[in-house]
């Protein structure tokens, strides 16, 4: 539904029009139709930038006509030429003021869209956040609960190390919801909370069963700050893939360390355990997680692989720049 005071800038400017011909027809004095034409151009700018389009088009042309007409209206003796040039020298200003509207529109619609797509980009943002984070939590309480089931009635012990895993799981998925929390605020100008980084490595892979970390403590401080985080984020869809597409791998190793110039981290995990069903085989590249991780770590200057091993695993491996290094 059409705003009521948008529209009615370009019903102004129409009557306002309507009134000056009928004026100028008439035999007002030229000082008041002056005025007239004098109001009538910031009427028709501001006609421009904030009625709708068609509206807008056709008062400004009504205000246009109304302009041209006025000095014509004083030119009783001259010829076509003489009326023709004046009115096209008096439409001038009219269509200036409306494009000057028109172009002060046209910017706003600009920032507008601006804000739509900045906006948009956090809810992406927000989105692979849950993808990349909740779901690896999410995955390990499912795994835990899963194991828990079969050892339960054997070994209720070795049943309630793994409610406390789960436990584990579950308070770190509301961590990361909080962190969630704060990216809105944040977005609405409030305060956040920092990403997790490689900082918090050793205590990703202390929580997935069977997962061990070889890292070099010069590597895991030779990252920026964008790096760090989005290494992490590569760790976390690393690992998750393994639960749900390998959950029978005996070997999961995580590796941080110097490749080069560069700082290279990778997830390789060994061929499920006979009798466990893994979804690896016949794949050729990553799952959509690690397609939406590539543009992280090409924007961070790295580069991402992910592929099938020798001997029947699965490798996936990123590549960054060391701070300070080459960036090319």
């Amino acid at each position: 539904m059409i705003s009521t005071s948008r529209a009615a800038w370009a019903l102004s400017l129409a009557l306002g029009a309507v009134a000056l011909s009928a004026a100028c027809a008439l035999g007002a004095p030229p000082a008041w139709t002056l005025l007239g034409v004098l109001a009538l151009l910031p009427l028709q700018a501001v006609t421009a930038r904030r009625s709708p389009r068609p509206w807008a088009v056709a008062a400004c042309i009504l205000g246009g006509l109304a302009t041209a007409y006025w000095p014509v209206s004083l030119m009783d003796d001259a010829g076509w030429t003489e009326s023709a040039g004046a009115a096209l020298f008096w439409a001038l200003p009219a269509a200036g003021a409306a494009g000057a509207g028109a172009y002060l529109r046209r910017q706003e619609g600009r920032a507008r869209r601006a804000v739509r797509e900045a906006r948009r980009e956090q809810q992406l943002e927000l989105a692979r956040d849950l993808h990349d984070f909740v779901a690896h939590d999410v995955s390990a309480i499912v795994v835990q609960a899963q194991a828990a089931r079969f050892v339960a009635e054997r070994d209720p012990a070795l049943a309630l190390a793994t409610l406390e895993r789960i436990e584990a799981a579950g308070l770190n998925a509301l961590e990361t919801m909080d962190r969630t929390v704060h990216a809105l605020r944040a977005a609405g100008g409030g305060p956040t909370a920092p990403a997790p980084g490689l900082a918090e490595l050793p205590a990703l892979v202390g929580r997935f069963e069977g997962g061990t970390l070889e890292a070099d403590p010069e590597a895991l401080a030779g990252l920026s700050r964008e790096a760090d985080t989005t290494a992490y984020r590569v760790a976390v869809e690393a690992l998750t893939n393994v639960r749900r597409h390998a959950p029978g791998a005996a070997v999961v190793t995580v590796g941080l360390r110097r490749d080069g110039d560069g700082i290279e981290l990778s997830v390789a995990n060994s061929t499920p355990l006979r009798g466990s069903r893994s979804r690896w085989a016949g794949r050729r590249g990553g799952g959509t997680g690690l397609e939406g991780l590539r543009g992280r770590v090409e924007a961070a200057r790295g580069t991402l692989s992910a592929g099938p091993v020798v001997d029947g695993g699965w490798l996936v491996r990123a590549v960054f720049p060391a701070a300070g290094g080459p960036q090319g």
